[in-house]
């Protein structure tokens, strides 16, 4: 009897996000996603169930990394200005691969809306909990704004600049929001 063969779902997100950044969201089909990661489209369905249940999980890989790359930035009992801090010093450190990574999704999110919920969620969260409501905390929402605006800008490629100023820009933000 054959062992059966294992698929491991962070390869198949991986090839999913390949994907997209290449061809578009409009190229997301389960027949294409399977092809790249080169499993069968019935391994890629045991694994997934279906193609919203594949995006659904890439959304929650994107924000999850995004909360691990904020996490690193926080110290132990962090305030809620400094939680904001963190989330302008993670926008400001993103590479080439993971501002590519967001533009894909995106650009998914665009062609489901329905998964907007999940994301709206999670900025939700940001506002409810982390904006308190005091000049400090208007200066630390003021900083969550722009962090995100420069980031997407950037991301979508609308601002072109060198990392020196990328630098020195999300600086300016880290200031306002501490």
């Amino acid at each position: 009897m054959a062992r059966p063969r294992t698929i491991d779902r962070d390869s198949v997100l991986d090839s999913a996000e390949r994907l997209v950044q290449r061809r578009g969201a409009s190229a997301l089909t389960l027949d294409a996603v399977a092809r790249e990661a080169g499993i069968t489209k019935g391994g890629l369905q045991y694994c997934f169930g279906s193609k919203d249940d594949l995006i659904t999980a890439l959304i929650d890989r994107w924000i999850a990394q995004f909360d691990a790359q904020i996490a690193r930035h926080l110290g132990p009992d962090p305030t809620p200005r400094a939680r904001v801090a963190a989330y302008v010093a993670a926008c400001g450190q993103t590479d080439a691969p993971t501002h590519a990574r967001l533009v894909g999704m995106l650009v998914t999110l665009l062609h489901s809306p329905r998964h907007l919920q999940r994301v709206r969620d999670w900025y939700a969260g940001w506002f409810h909990e982390h904006m308190p409501g005091s000049d400090a905390g208007e200066r630390a929402r003021t900083a969550f704004f722009a962090a995100e605006g420069a980031f997407f800008l950037r991301s979508l490629g609308f601002v072109e600049m060198d990392e020196a100023q990328w630098q020195n820009i999300f600086a300016s933000f880290q200031r306002l929001a501490m």
